[in-house]
């Protein structure tokens, strides 16, 4: 067999172990807060052409979600209030379409996620196809493999939700427009449009593409400017730069022909003056009030009324963005955020393995860069542009995007910074491939490495180890800890926290949200209360869940308010993590919390009270990882 079907054969072993893991972890949960959103918007979009759910989101990865469903034929609840009445009812519309429309709940859930998980896989593959025309065919699979068993990618991606779909149209316009620029034709501009369109419909965020390419054609234009006054010519070639902004503004075009074409679609059956009332209602915060003029206006009218629905999600988003999210975070609980959350999240969420790896890489590539050499910083940046230029293109995007992340006070989840990894991932393998293959490591490097290969590693395989042996079985070993690593969380990826943040029992003790608790143990609640004969069960939950559904007249609703469940003769009660922290954390400089809504009577079980979710006492069970079981009588 040829090495080239020894690769194929690699990857497709990573796609189907990946594929395994998401389908395994996808049957045991229920949905998630914002599945309970988004099934339904997505089944509606493909069955009644109308978008009057949740528009905060483009509608490219539910609509495919919902194509299942469709084979399904679920009741949904069109003579519901949530439908008829309500301005974008979509909370009270998944509840009714889930568990009170005499629907099977955990089949649709089951199968509208079949398409983020082919989705996440075809994420894979083009990772390893893009990083295929970087590192070659064998070094591809090192992205695609860190990608496979990422516990935040297999978490994420098996759900409805649009990080994961970011990633794949974020990276495949990239890659499209990177390959344009480099070789420009008009079948790479069809491609190149046709990505970013894609990458349009798959999550609003995907707009920093704009710009992004701008910024990638400013940086080409000044890599040439400075190779051609080095060289004495001092001649900037315009043409080739007028045929750069035609291919981008042809690429834009071609977007935004497939994004209103999907929008057009999706809103034909969206009644106009219903349209215009969701706008003026949602928007009524917005702090422009011209923006709202001009979208309610295009609302009246059939041919712009599809781009109107585009620009009220994106305006959604900006407003929301701005607003921030109430969290918790390292010991504290806050509206504001902290500029410093996605990078200490990153590094608590981020498998040791993964993350030595992209570390060893960084010192490499920035001792490398802070390598004056003869041609100067300017001109050597100037040559890696030119040379390396979709590498450079995705170290930029990295850049644009942390900081845009880090800029916003919405901090939710580590789930954001998913559109970065496949490229962290192929700058990380490209750095690696350069060190490991490298001849070059210094006398010192090379006696120590020759005392350590020769007298502990060699005798241990009884052969001589060469340094460029002993980097490859180092990059193993890291490799096969991180199979380890992704194992022992399974099928818990997303509480998956690293060592340092203390592993997948104990992360939500800094950090919560999507990061550890987004509501997917309330069936596990369900079967743990059945194998344990419980009768009545006070149930604070936060999810997409249903405690009716999986507990049936066993479940009370309960919230810190009502005081302690053992009053009303009632023996367990059940808490989401997110309520707790929302009750326990301290409060940050300027957040109010109402006394009420603390468990006082939890707090009291903790003698050394402490803050933070230390403060949290020691459940009696857990129901997977993320709702705490109580015995409170």
């Amino acid at each position: 067999m040829s090495d080239s079907k020894y690769t194929w054969l690699a990857l497709f072993g990573i796609v189907a172990l990946s594929g395994t893991l998401m389908v395994m972890a996808s049957s045991r949960e229920s949905a998630i807060m914002d599945e309970l959103a988004h099934i339904p918007a997505g089944y509606s979009y493909v069955r009644f052409l109308d978008y009057r759910l949740n528009p905060e989101h483009p509608p490219l990865l539910k609509a495919l979600a919902g194509v299942p469903l469709l084979f399904l034929g679920p009741n949904f609840p069109t003579a519901h209030k949530s439908w008829t009445e309500d301005v974008n009812g979509q909370w009270d519309a998944g509840t009714e379409f889930l568990y009170r429309s005499e629907n099977d709940p955990d089949l649709i859930v089951f199968l509208a996620r079949l398409a983020p998980i082919l989705i996440t896989l075809l994420l894979i593959i083009v990772t390893y196809l893009f990083a295929r025309e970087i590192v070659g065919k064998k070094w591809a699979l090192l992205p695609a493999f860190l990608l496979g068993l990422s516990p935040s990618v297999l978490a994420h991606g098996h759900y409805v939700t649009t990080d994961v779909a970011a990633a794949l149209g974020a990276l495949l316009a990239t890659w499209a427009f990177t390959s344009l620029l480099l070789a420009p034709s008009g079948k790479k501009t069809l491609l190149a449009g046709l990505a970013l369109g894609v990458a349009e419909l798959m999550k609003f965020s995907n707009a920093l593409l704009i710009p992004f390419f701008l910024l990638l054609i400013a940086s080409l234009a000044l890599a040439d400017y400075v190779e051609s006054r080095a060289s004495g010519t001092e001649r900037f070639p315009r043409r080739k730069w007028r045929r750069y902004l035609g291919a981008f503004v042809a690429t834009c075009l071609i977007a935004f022909a497939l994004v209103y074409a999907a929008y057009l679609l999706f809103t034909w059956n969206y009644p106009a003056e219903l349209q215009a009332r969701d706008a003026e209602f949602i928007l009524q915060s917005f702090p422009y009030r011209p923006v709202i003029d001009a979208v309610i206006s295009m609302t009246d009218n059939p041919v712009t009324s599809p781009a109107a629905d585009y620009l009220l999600g994106l305006f959604m988003v900006l407003q929301r963005a701005a607003g921030g999210n109430t969290g918790y975070f390292l010991g504290e609980i806050s509206a504001a955020g902290w500029w410093y959350y996605f990078p200490v999240v990153f590094l608590l969420k981020e498998p040791f393995p993964s993350l030595l790896l992209i570390l060893v890489a960084l010192a490499f590539g920035a001792a490398s860069a802070l390598r004056k050499g003869e041609r100067g910083y300017v001109r050597k940046l100037a040559g890696y542009i030119g040379i390396r230029f979709q590498e450079f293109a995705m170290l930029l995007f990295i850049v644009i995007y942390w900081a845009w992340s880090m800029k916003s006070p919405l901090n939710i989840g580590v789930r954001h910074l998913i559109p970065t990894l496949p490229m962290i991932y192929i700058l990380a393998t490209s750095a690696l491939r350069k060190l490991i293959e490298s001849k070059s490591e210094g006398v010192q490097g090379r006696r120590l490495v020759y005392l350590f290969s020769e007298h502990i590693v060699g005798p241990l395989f009884r052969r001589q180890v060469t340094f460029h042996r002993l980097k490859s079985l180092a990059l193993a070993l890291v490799l096969l800890w991180l199979v380890a690593e992704t194992g022992s969380a399974s099928p818990y990826y997303l509480s998956y926290f690293n060592q340092a943040g203390g592993g997948t029992r104990n992360g939500y003790r800094y950090v919560t949200d999507s990061n550890y608790d987004w509501g997917q143990d309330m069936k596990r609640l369900g079967e743990w209360a059945k194998e344990n004969g419980v009768e009545r069960i006070a149930v604070d939950y936060f999810g997409g869940g249903n405690p009716e559904h999986y507990l049936g007249p066993a479940a009370v609703p309960w919230n810190s308010e009502k005081g302690n469940p053992a009053d009303e003769d009632i023996e367990w009660l059940a808490v989401s993590v997110n309520t707790l922290a929302s009750a326990m954390a301290k409060p940050a400089s300027g957040f109010q919390r109402d006394p009420s809504g603390e468990y006082a009577f939890l707090r009291a079980r903790n003698a050394d009270f402490k803050e933070g979710m230390y403060a949290v006492p020691e459940p009696d069970a857990r129901a997977g990882t993320s709702i705490f079981i109580f015995q409170v009588k």
